[in-house]
């Protein structure tokens, strides 16, 4: 059976933590930011967990499977 290539654009944009967990970043922070609180902005730093009927499908994109 030959390999499965790890999908190009979810290793940029995936991480997977040391118990396993994915995480993704945080959407909305790239433009229109004077509109933005800056409680909000700050949230946007964090990693967020991937949704869990996401994540079958991130992890065969990442050869996690």
């Amino acid at each position: 059976m030959p390999k499965v290539k790890t999908g190009s654009g979810a290793k940029k944009r995936f991480k997977v933590t040391g118990t396993g967990k994915l995480m993704r970043r945080h959407g909305m922070k790239s433009h229109n930011l004077e509109h933005k609180s800056s409680k909000r902005k700050r949230g946007f730093r964090k990693d967020q967990p991937v949704a869990a009927n996401d994540v079958p499908r991130v992890k065969r994109l990442l050869g996690l499977r």
